[in-house]
């Protein structure tokens, strides 16, 4: 579907590579730090609290992904906006869902979960930090300019070349005039 890359996919998906692989340790981390303070619901509460970090925060790439897969297509905006919004929306709506389901389980260490979603958070922060300022993206990105529109050229008029001798200051719009036809040898005067 789409005629040419969006210059932002490879950062994307460079900022999800990165990021999954540092929920992966902070999962070991959080879970193990977890299981020492708290013993088994310590360390469900970390690999949780990661878990959902990672869900979260990887929705919004991936519905981006997804959505620049139409890049090109007449209607790219609105579908754009409405994938990503739908994104946005399906991410506040799970998190009010599992929130309301976790509250006050007995198997919920609430310190470890919270500060492991805080610590997943702020680890892809940083990791989106890293990826935008390391990556090379130009300030204005997939467009392409007209190199002539057909309407730069009127039709039947020959613009006048400037010939070198023509270019010196002050010289630039004086325009050479056509020899006379009508066969006298009188130049007109010049004013």
């Amino acid at each position: 579907m789409s005629p040419s890359p969006v210059s932002s996919n490879p950062i994307l998906r460079k900022t999800l590579i990165w990021s999954a692989v540092s929920m992966a340790v902070l999962a070991i981390v959080a879970g193990g730090i977890g299981l020492l303070v708290a013993g088994t619901e310590g360390l469900v509460s970390g690999l949780l609290g990661v878990v959902l970090a990672m869900l979260f925060l990887g929705i919004t790439a991936l519905s981006i992904l997804i959505a620049n897969r139409w890049f090109g297509d007449p209607l790219y905006v609105q579908l754009f906006f409405a994938i990503v919004l739908g994104g946005w929306l399906l991410k506040l709506g799970l998190f009010v869902v599992i929130m309301i389901v976790l509250s006050g389980q007995p198997w919920i260490a609430p310190m470890v979960f919270f500060l492991s979603i805080v610590t997943g958070v702020v680890a892809t922060l940083v990791i989106d930090v890293l990826v935008i300022t390391r990556m090379r993206l130009p300030n204005v990105s997939d467009a392409s300019l007209p190199s002539e529109a057909p309407t730069d050229r009127a039709p039947g008029v020959e613009l006048p070349t400037v010939v070198p001798e023509d270019r010196a200051p002050g010289r630039h719009h004086i325009v050479p005039e056509p020899p006379e036809q009508d066969g006298s040898g009188e130049q007109p005067a010049r004013s």
